[in-house]
């Protein structure tokens, strides 16, 4: 294959940095503004004159946003769906992937059919059971769902698993490897890309949720960041925007810390998800 012309490759490049530029001033933005003082807010700048990091201690240690509280039921929530995902997920991908049932393909298109049908169609139906359930107000309808496997993860799991050699499970049922041992000790190893690829779209998905815990929770310790920061900027009073944008960074800094140590492989993983089958 040969390569473009230099020309072509600088443009490229420039093009492309011109583009992450434009992703990045939002973020740009957000931290200069945590960073100015009070009397900053009003100035038209777009660095602060002066760092200051009072807008920090003052949103952490602020009786309206409990950051710790809210960090905390995040995180629960985040580990308990994550949990559910992992497990159901590649347990039904695996099942699409390699056991040969009657209506396998049928059920995998009902699965991916799923995954056309808009939140706001099943909001109230899936509302109103886990009302008859009495959970409202509970973080059950945010996790337990995760448990029943989502069809895209499904999807992308199933065509990493169809990538994969059969030989491979062939020569260990051979050796004496059950199907469960197959995908224990052969099949889960080798899609850890896929894997990290799924636990982060999951992570990060279950970290911005605003919907899901403004239907179902009902108590304010209950919170979690994203709907604890929305009530922040509606609650009376009017935040200053500087303790706003530095609530927002301390939501957001964890996230792309998580980006960026698996940024490998989660870039592996999308450049080696298969389209086989």
């Amino acid at each position: 294959m040969r390569r473009p012309p230099p020309a072509t490759r600088w443009l490229a490049l420039a093009v492309l940095t011109v583009v992450a530029a434009l992703y990045l001033l939002p973020l740009a933005w957000m931290l200069c503004v945590s960073w100015k003082g009070p009397a900053e807010l009003k100035d038209a700048a777009f660095l602060p004159q002066r760092i200051q990091w009072s807008a920090y201690s003052e949103i952490v240690s602020s009786p309206h946003f409990p950051f710790a509280l809210y960090a905390r039921n995040t995180v629960l929530l985040v580990v308990l769906s994550l949990a559910g995902v992992m497990i159901s997920c590649t347990i039904a991908a695996y099942g699409f992937a390699r056991l040969d049932f009657p209506g396998r393909n049928v059920l995998f298109g009902i699965c991916l059919a799923t995954m056309m049908i808009p939140f706001p169609v099943i909001m109230v139906p899936t509302y109103m059971i886990f009302k008859e359930l009495g959970l409202i107000g509970t973080f059950a309808p945010l996790w337990v769902p995760a448990w029943f496997a989502s069809a895209f993860n499904v999807f992308l799991l199933r065509q990493f698993f169809m990538g994969i050699p059969r030989e491979l499970e062939e020569s260990a049922m051979l050796d004496g490897c059950s199907r469960w041992g197959c995908f224990w000790r052969i099949m889960l190893p080798l899609s850890r890309p896929a894997l990290v690829v799924v636990a982060l779209f999951h992570v990060l998905a279950v970290w911005n949720d605003l919907v899901g815990p403004l239907i179902y929770l009902t108590h304010q310790e209950q919170f979690t960041l994203s709907l604890g920061l929305q009530a922040l900027q509606s609650k009376s009073g009017d935040t200053p925007w500087n303790q706003l944008m530095a609530a927002s960074t301390l939501i957001v800094t964890p996230v792309v810390v998580l980006f960026v140590l698996a940024q490998r492989e989660f870039v592996r993983g999308i450049a080696t998800t298969g389209l086989k089958g």
